[in-house]
């Protein structure tokens, strides 16, 4: 069966992408279920494709699929996924290529029993590994770096399955959060810098694993805590069991997580989501703020700082733009009339509100700036008199490399733009962004600390908190490697 390619990303959506969301939840009735509940409340982290696996005491059982949770895992799953412990895998995928067979959860047949891995995040020497077990007999059978980390379980002489993970993870560098269900354990890991996000849970006295709170908050689970960047939690019939295999190092969670990726509703790391991006809006206001009729979101990731912004600046927050979730993608249509019509389908501006004002568009950051062009002459076009556009993080100019699609830095609207080059493109009065130091003060860690920063912040930056291991290979071949490395195409 050929996998079916996915669909090009909507020309409306310049928001950069996570790779994915991860869920487990260990001997609980209707695990899968609750897995499928779990994946729909991490739909926004990957909405291509998703996939669960389920252990029934005997055997394991696997679905992936193309397409959103909803379609995919409706009805009773309890023929098709049985089982008292499940995880869960919600992927998103650039265009181009087979992706179906790089969804997850992987599953592989090994001496030691079986195991299946759900994995947010990648791996920065993901290549080397590769060519290195290529070279040495392995065969891959998709292009995801998750793989190689069932090929390092697979080749690990470790006895025990917890000590082969251990060897394993100990190979593999970059940012990551996994889960992985084996005939006894469910285990959860999260790298050495806390890079990506990892939650622990409770479900009536039974271990739950979630990439976001809201997933424990859409089952029924208390959150528990964190877990600790380089930390693996070891969950069986005998308990809960930390241990902490790797060199200790100072934590760095993705700040990006607060600026966009995380939905408001969830606390990361111990902070609520919702909080640090209205304290974004209103230190945005005291930073960058220029006389105003009215606050304008770019819904709906927009709202949370215009709120902030406009109690900060005191001025009224209106919904200047009305965004339709009912109508169909955009990039499906022929032609590029067809194409903009659909845009104004999916956003429409409210009139009332934006007629003869002069209006502050806050949105929560600017990529390429491609729709941000967009918003702005909708909103001129509506009759404003004038348009101020403000970004809540600080300029995007570095591309990531730990599970973050976004585009190469030649195609990043800040990498090489003065301030008033980047007001002249998008066509407003004036532009402004959020300082790090101000998104640093939001996140309640004060200013950055240029020798330790508190978190990873190399997309404003450019200070990567790991090596680039195959960058730096590829670049001593002079090879081009531009994009994040488990996205790779198949021929």
């Amino acid at each position: 069966m050929t996998d079916p390619s996915p669909t090009p990303r909507d020309p409306l959506d310049d928001k950069p992408r996570l790779e994915c969301g991860v869920f487990g939840v260990f001997d609980t009735p209707g695990a899968a279920a609750i897995t499928a509940l779990g994946l729909h409340a991490l739909q926004h982290r990957g909405q291509e494709a998703c996939g669960i696996a389920a252990f029934d005491g005997a055997g394991f059982h696997t679905e992936r699929h193309v397409g959103h949770v909803g379609a995919a895992f409706s009805g009773d799953l309890s023929a098709r996924l049985p089982g008292r412990t499940a995880i869960g895998h919600t992927r998103y995928s650039t265009a181009g290529g087979s992706f179906l067979r790089n969804g997850q959860p992987m599953f592989a047949d090994l001496q030691a029993g079986g195991v299946a891995i759900a994995h947010n995040g990648n791996l920065t020497n993901f290549l080397m590994l590769r060519e290195q077990l290529v070279a040495d007999g392995a065969i891959f059978q998709s292009t995801s770096d998750s793989e190689v980390i069932l090929h390092l379980l697979a080749r690990s002489r470790r006895e025990r399955m917890v000590d082969r993970f251990i060897d394993a993870l100990s190979q593999i560098e970059g940012g990551y959060a996994l889960v992985a269900l084996t005939n006894k354990k469910l285990i959860g890991v999260r790298d050495p810098l806390g890079i990506r996000p990892l939650v622990l849970g409770d479900l009536d006295g039974r271990a739950v694993f979630a990439s976001e709170t809201r997933a424990l908050d859409m089952v029924g689970a208390h959150f528990v805590r964190d877990v600790e960047h380089g930390e693996m939690v070891i969950v069986s019939d005998r308990g809960i069991q930390s241990v902490r295999p790797f060199p200790a190092a100072r934590a760095r969670p993705c700040a990006f997580e607060y600026v966009y990726f995380a939905m408001p509703d969830s606390v990361v790391n111990g902070l609520s989501v919702y909080d640090v991006r209205k304290r974004m809006g209103a230190r945005l206001a005291e930073e960058c703020g220029v006389p105003a009729d009215v606050v304008v979101p770019v819904p709906d990731s927009g709202v949370p700082a215009a709120l902030g912004y406009a109690q900060g600046s005191g001025l009224p927050f209106e919904m200047g733009i009305i965004r339709n979730h009912y109508a169909g993608r955009s990039f499906i249509q022929p032609t590029q009339d067809a194409r903009e019509m659909s845009v104004r389908m999916k956003l429409s501006p409210n009139r009332a509100v934006l007629t003869g004002k002069r209006v502050m568009l806050i949105d929560d950051s600017i990529v390429r700036g491609t729709t941000s062009v967009r918003f702005v002459r909708m909103v001129r076009e509506a009759g404003a008199k004038e348009v101020h556009l403000r970004s809540a993080s600080p300029p995007i100019k570095w591309p990531d490399f730990y599970g973050i699609d976004m585009p190469d830095r030649d195609n990043l609207l800040a990498a090489h733009r003065t301030l008033a080059e980047m007001a002249c493109l998008l066509e407003v009065d004036s532009l402004g962004f959020l300082s790090v130091d101000g998104l640093y003060w939001a996140l309640g860690a004060g200013p950055r600390d240029p020798i330790h920063p508190q978190f990873t912040d190399h997309y404003f930056t450019g200070d990567y908190p790991t090596r680039l291991l195959d960058r730096e290979i590829a670049e001593g071949r002079n090879e081009r490697v531009e994009r994040q490395l488990s996205f790779l195409i198949d021929a």
